[in-house]
């Protein structure tokens, strides 16, 4: 399967933005899926997650209550819907595949990787 994340751009402090992560190959359909990040000089960093059928999503606690991570099966995309965005939001957005369906925010669950796309917040 290859992944590809796109969406990402330059916007305002409090603005919102959407990421799109698009599975080619085969179906993600079974499997968890999860957004990261990763900003200059940092560590990347797990955002959100969600489950085989949609019904269970995690988010790490700096993002909980404004992004919204969604699914379609049918298109095999991931989605993440980023509001209220900070300037501290932005980093490089990945979208990775886990092996198994349930939720999980532990880097090493997740073995297929998309190629990243940049979110810029300016103040």
């Amino acid at each position: 399967v290859q992944l590809q994340a796109s969406g990402g751009g330059l916007v305002q402090a409090g603005d919102p933005l959407r990421l799109s992560c698009a599975a080619s190959g085969r179906a993600i359909s079974n499997n968890a899926m999860g957004w990261f990040r990763q900003a200059p000089g940092k560590e990347r960093e797990f955002v959100a997650t969600i489950n085989w059928n949609g019904g269970t999503t995690f988010y790490s606690a700096s993002v909980k209550g404004r992004f919204t991570i969604s699914r379609d099966r049918v298109k095999n995309t991931v989605y993440l819907q980023m509001n209220s965005l900070k300037p501290e939001d932005t980093a490089v957005y990945y979208c990775a595949q886990s092996i198994g369906s349930s939720t999980t925010d532990h880097t090493g669950s997740y073995r297929k990787w998309g190629q990243g796309t940049l979110v810029t917040v300016s103040s």
